[in-house]
C-alpha cells in the first residue's frame, strides 16, 4: 500500500486505538493484546493506530513500540492499515519510524515532540526528518507544542509526497479552515480530540471524514452506530447518544488528569476484557469511578456489562 493510498483508506471509515495490554508487572503482555486487536477487527474499521495515544506510546521505549507494532501487523493480515505511534526527539522518533516499517507497519501517526517548545521551522525540520527517513505515510498530529499552521503544512507537503494526512487535537476552527481551503484533497483530515465524537458533526462540515474512537475498545457496536449517525446527518440521533452517554463520560474523564487513557483501559475492564493497570504517571480510576462508568455502559449497550473476573 502507497503512503497516498494508505491515506485514502482511512479516509473511508472509523479509525480506532487498540489500548496496550501490561501484565501485574508493567510489561507488555503480547498474547492478550492480539487477542484484543482480532476481537476489534471483527468490526468495521478503516485503520487500526498501534502503539497510539491510547495505547500509552508516551510510555513505551522504541523497541516496545516495535513490538506492539508488529503484534498488530501480524494479527491484521493485511485486512486494513496498521499506523505506528511515532514521536519523541527527532533522532528517536526517526529510528522508531524506521523500525515500525521494518515491523510491516503501513504508516506513521507523528505525535509532538516531548516537553519542548519550538519555532515553526523548527517543527518543518523535526517532520521533514521524519518523513525522509522512511518510505511509510506520515499523518502528523497538530496538538499541543506542536502545531503547524496552513504555511507550514503546505511547504511540508510540497517537499514530502509521503505526508499524507492531518490529526487535528487542537479545535482551532479557524487554523482548521485555512488548512482544507489551503491544502484541499492532498490529504487525509482525521478528529483527533478527545473525546472525539464530541466534536464529530461539526468536524464532518468541514471535509473531516473520520476520527478515532477510543471508546471502539469497549463499545465497538456503539462507536460504529454514532459513526453512521453522523455520516448519515442523523441529528436527532446524535444528539440523543451525545446526552445520555457521551457527555456523562465526559464528566467522569474530566474527574482525573490523565483520564481520557484511563477511562478506557477501566471500559475494556467493564466488559471483561481486562488490558491490565495503565503505566505510571497515569493512575487507574478508583472503585467508585470503575462502577460509574459500568452503570454507563449497561445503559449505552442496553445490556448488562459482563462482570470483570
Amino acid at each position: 500500500m502507497s503512503p497516498s493510498e494508505m491515506g485514502r483508506s482511512l479516509g473511508q471509515g472509523l479509525l480506532s486505538f487498540p489500548v496496550t495490554h501490561f501484565d501485574a508487572e508493567g510489561r507488555f503482555d503480547e498474547a492478550p493484546y492480539r487477542a484484543h486487536c482480532a476481537w476489534m477487527l471483527e468490526h468495521d474499521l478503516a485503520g487500526l493506530f498501534a502503539a497510539g495515544g491510547t495505547g500509552e506510546v508516551f510510555s513505551l521505549t522504541p523497541g516496545e513500540i516495535v513490538q506492539v507494532v508488529a503484534a498488530a501487523v501480524a494479527e491484521s493480515g493485511g485486512k486494513l492499515p496498521v499506523i505506528s505511534g511515532c514521536g519523541y526527539g527527532t533522532a528517536i522518533a526517526t529510528e522508531i519510524a524506521r523500525g515500525a516499517e521494518a515491523a510491516g507497519a503501513d504508516g506513521l501517526l507523528l505525535l509532538p515532540p516531548y516537553l519542548t517548545s519550538s519555532s515553526q521551522e523548527g517543527l518543518a525540520a523535526h517532520v521533514e526528518a521524519v518523513c525522509r527517513s522512511t518510505g511509510l505515510g506520515v499523518i502528523v498530529y497538530n496538538r499541543d507544542n506542536a502545531i503547524l499552521d496552513d504555511e507550514t503544512l503546505a511547504r511540508l507537503c510540497e517537499r514530502n509526497p509521503n505526508l499524507v494526512g492531518f490529526k487535528d487535537g487542537v479545535g482551532d476552527i479557524e487554523l482548521m479552515t485555512r488548512i482544507f481551503v489551503r491544502m484541499g484533497d492532498r490529504l487525509t483530515y482525521i478528529g483527533g480530540l478527545p473525546t472525539a465524537e464530541t466534536f464529530a458533526t461539526p468536524y464532518l462540515t468541514m471535509g473531516v471524514t473520520t476520527y478515532s474512537s477510543a471508546i471502539f475498545n469497549f463499545m465497538p457496536e456503539w462507536a460504529l452506530a454514532f459513526y453512521a449517525a453522523v455520516r448519515a446527518g442523523d441529528q436527532a440521533e446524535v444528539q440523543k447518544q451525545l446526552r445520555e452517554f457521551v457527555m456523562p463520560y465526559l464528566d467522569l474523564r474530566n474527574r482525573g488528569r490523565g483520564y481520557a487513557v484511563s477511562i478506557v483501559k477501566a471500559g475494556m475492564r467493564v466488559i471483561g476484557r481486562d488490558a491490565g493497570p495503565v503505566r505510571a504517571p497515569l493512575t487507574d480510576l478508583t472503585a467508585a469511578e470503575h462502577d460509574i462508568l459500568r452503570a454507563l455502559v449497561e445503559r449505552a449497550s442496553a445490556r448488562p456489562a459482563v462482570q470483570a473476573a
